[in-house]
């Protein structure tokens, strides 16, 4: 804007350096007062030969200027703002009133004196006929609300224990280093184990002295450039830019983890940390959460490998598919939509069907048939063996009854049923087999129950209180995959087990393995002097049948004989086979 952007009504002759504060206040002439009345900075503008005029200030407006108190320097500043993108806004206004935004962010000034000035335009009146366009200008001065929020999100950003980035200052990092050209990063996170244990032991105060004394720790490993973050309760996160790749990713990993290795001390005792360092590098995606979450998944894996690890997308993915797994199962645990086949064990002396194994089976309606071994370690792992292993239960129970109805009598068969570690742990399991055995009015011998080793190992104490409540039901107590657990002979003495199954990795092996041979002659034996019968898994031909025959195992199951069976194909296998 030039020095004649003054309207007539300036006092005729006034020299713009000697221009009081009165004579620019009354500029706005009939709008005066409209303008004084006004509780914020306001001006009207107008165009005069397509340049910005001013019609009138008020007062406030004259201060957010700056100019207040040194009128002379006004016409100076407002050329500036003129030349700026706040006169290319009003004249745009002025122009088309219709078309043009009316609201405007303006950021004035540098340092500690910018300002942050939010602009809004509204149309008025024309003067007289013919005249040029008019607006009124508004002005808030969002100075003090802008930086109030900066500071709450600075504060907001830090974690208040360690004065570290939190987890969404990290974040806002790892989203400034993906756009940095040509330069190449890794995100490590931290996970310290057992540290709820300390806190439990210890006290909040002692962890929290931990986690600082931790964090200076890992502080001390980065190199120029590296930044340090506390992302959860006992985790970090170090953004580490690298130029060699993966190597060099790994070594920021080996630093921490020797900086770990001398013990801390909180008062009198010395604790030792073990964490679990993830890996992902920035070229793997350009989202900073996603970036982030691959990381904390390679945590995962580091803690089952015991050493740092390197995100792969491939176990990702499966991590995907088991959780989608997941509530897929729930849903068909839900719908009823899950099976039970049955497969036959034979008893191998006279060849007649003596029982069956209940075996889950889910045949989805998009991905057709899911392996057991797939959905049954992901129904242990999200606690959905519960359900799902008193679905199995009531329907194998339910189903016995149903084949003794249909042969008008008690058939001389049992079935048996899986369970889990999980389950022994956490559920009731002789509530669940008798609530089974009074809704299908079966007797207690016509379930077997079969439990891996691996169940009695985690709670010994436990197993035998669950191995004697199934006995006070007359249930068979069956120990599953014998030989590839833990247990003790002290165990098989100690428990009420009836039936050892000897695991299919023996088995069949047989032919051709002197030392498969000798293993299930040892089970065997052993059996026979505990008082318990035996069952062989994994019977997949006639030599096998007859070897095992001859060496005194009592019942045998595999494909030889039959694979496992829908309900009424398995009723009609035990006819089959039966004699006289």
């Amino acid at each position: 804007m030039t020095a004649d952007a003054y309207r007539p009504a300036a006092p005729d002759g006034a020299r713009l350096s000697s221009i009081s504060e009165e004579d620019l206040l009354r500029l706005g002439g009939e709008d005066g007062a409209l303008l004084a009345a006004l509780p914020i900075g306001a001006a009207i503008f107008t165009l005069n030969d397509g340049r910005l005029w001013i019609e009138g200030i008020n007062r406030r407006f004259l201060d957010l200027s700056g100019c207040a108190g040194a009128p002379e320097t006004f016409m100076a500043t407002f050329k500036r703002y003129e030349a700026g993108p706040g006169g290319a806004f009003a004249r745009a206004f002025l122009a088309d009133p219709a078309g043009a935004p009316d609201e405007m962010e303006l950021v004035d000034g540098d340092g500690v004196a910018r300002r942050y000035l939010k602009l809004k335009l509204s149309p008025l009146a024309r003067s007289g006929a013919g005249g040029a366009p008019r607006c009124l200008m508004s002005v808030v001065d969002r100075t003090p609300e802008v930086m109030a929020e900066r500071t709450l999100r600075a504060e907001m950003l830090l974690d208040s224990l360690t004065g570290l980035p939190n987890r969404q200052g990290f974040a806002d990092l790892i989203e400034t280093a993906i756009g940095e050209e040509d330069a190449r990063h890794a995100v490590l996170v931290v996970d310290m184990r057992r540290f709820s244990r300390i806190n439990e032991s210890m006290g909040s105060m002692a962890g929290d002295e931990l986690l600082i004394t931790l964090a200076r720790r890992l502080k001390s490993t980065l190199r120029s450039g590296d930044v340090l973050a506390r992302t959860g309760g006992n985790e970090f996160g170090v953004l580490a830019r690298i130029e060699t790749g993966v190597e060099q990713a790994m070594a920021a990993a080996e630093r921490i983890r020797e900086v770990l290795t001398a013990p801390f001390r909180l008062g009198e005792l010395e604790i030792r940390v073990e964490c679990a360092i993830g890996l992902a590098l920035t070229e793997q995606s350009s989202d900073p959460e996603e970036l982030f979450r691959s990381a904390q998944f390679a945590v995962k894996q580091a803690k089952l490998a015991g050493r740092p690890q390197v995100y792969e997308p491939s176990e990702a993915s499966a991590a995907r598919r088991r959780f989608s797994i997941e509530t897929e199962l729930r849903r068909a645990l839900d719908r009823d939509q899950l099976e039970l086949f049955y497969q036959p064990l034979i008893n191998l002396e006279t060849g007649e069907v003596s029982g069956f194994e209940a075996l889950a089976r889910w045949t989805h309606e998009e991905r057709g048939e899911i392996s057991p071994t797939e959905f049954i370690p992901v129904a242990e792992e999200s606690g959905l063996i519960l359900q799902l292993g008193r679905w199995a239960t009531d329907k194998a129970a339910a189903t016995l009854a149903r084949w003794d109805a249909e042969a008008g009598a008690p058939l001389p068969v049992h079935v048996g049923i899986n369970l889990s570690a999980i389950q022994v742990a956490r559920d009731n399991i002789a509530e669940m087999v008798g609530d089974a055995l009074r809704s299908s009015g079966l007797s207690g011998d016509r379930l077997t129950i079969e439990l891996t080793e691996s169940s009695i190992v985690q709670d010994p104490a436990r197993a035998v209180k669950v191995f004697e409540a199934l006995k006070a039901l007359d249930a068979t107590v069956a120990m599953d995959d014998f030989g590839t657990g833990y247990s003790s002979l002290a165990y098989l003495q100690r428990l009420p087990i009836d039936v050892l199954k000897i695991d299919r990795s023996f088995v069949t092996g047989m032919l051709t393995d002197r030392d498969s041979v000798a293993i299930v002659r040892a089970v065997l034996g052993l059996a026979d002097a505990l008082g318990m019968s035996t069952t062989a898994e994994g019977i997949e031909s006639v030599e096998l049948a007859t070897t095992l025959a001859a060496l005194g195992c009592a019942s045998g199951q595999g494909f030889y004989f039959a694979r496992p069976l829908e309900a009424d194909a398995a009723l009609d296998y035990w006819r089959s086979r039966r004699r006289g």
